[in-house]
């Protein structure tokens, strides 16, 4: 994930410099820009909060970061189908085991990603399969946006406050909160508190949505 993070940005810029620059994409009536997860530096890097160079290194160690948070092996993640987020909140409510297993993604209505211990998440597969429930076993290098990844939310603490961040062109819609913020300080705070949150991604929509968009 240290390498695919800095690439993903790389290929999602690219994409955005061409639309811009060579298809001369009309930017004056955007007013919002949003990211799915590491998607969020991509939006930064777009609407001019933060330089390339440094979204670049901030996601390489964001990546390392994420990878040694966790033993290899011992955590997983899986995509849960058809069902809503209430759903699943009432469905996780019920296990005792002990272990994490929390939401990691809110994707959409029908697509929501859980994460957490390998113990506890083959459990919650189980009772999928016996409540005849789709899911979907992600093939992950560690279990990303969930409580076991705040240690290398801690690590990455430093880094983001040192980076120079300037108020965004466009309001970011920020995974954490799924609503529109432009103050450099809480944005990096938010970038923080992302590495082990929720992406409320299913609520960034509906509410730029709300916004007129």
């Amino acid at each position: 994930t240290k390498n695919t993070q800095p690439a993903i940005l790389t290929v999602s810029y690219s994409i955005f410099k061409v639309l811009k620059e060579e298809f001369g994409f009309d930017l004056t009536s955007f007013k919002y820009f949003a990211g799915h997860s590491l998607g969020e530096y991509s939006a930064l890097v777009c609407a001019e909060s933060i330089t390339f160079q440094d979204a670049l290194y901030l996601l390489h160690e964001r990546g390392k970061a994420m990878q040694e948070a966790v033993s290899v092996g011992t955590g997983d993640m899986v995509a849960v189908l058809g069902m809503k987020i209430n759903e699943v909140k009432d469905l996780l409510s019920e296990i005792n085991e002990k272990g994490i297993c929390e939401i990691a993604n809110d994707n959409a209505v029908g697509q929501i990603i859980l994460s957490g211990n390998k113990e506890k998440v083959d459990t919650i597969k189980k009772i999928l399969i016996d409540k005849k429930i789709k899911s979907i076993p992600l093939k992950v290098s560690a279990p990303f946006h969930c409580s076991l990844m705040k240690p290398a939310a801690r690590k990455m603490t430093e880094k983001i406050n040192n980076t120079k961040f300037v108020k965004p062109n466009y309001q970011i819609v920020t995974n954490v909160t799924a609503n529109p913020e432009d103050e450099p300080s809480s944005i990096k705070k938010l970038l923080i508190d992302q590495i082990f949150s929720a992406v409320r991604w299913r609520e960034s929509l509906i509410n730029m949505n709300k916004l007129s968009v």
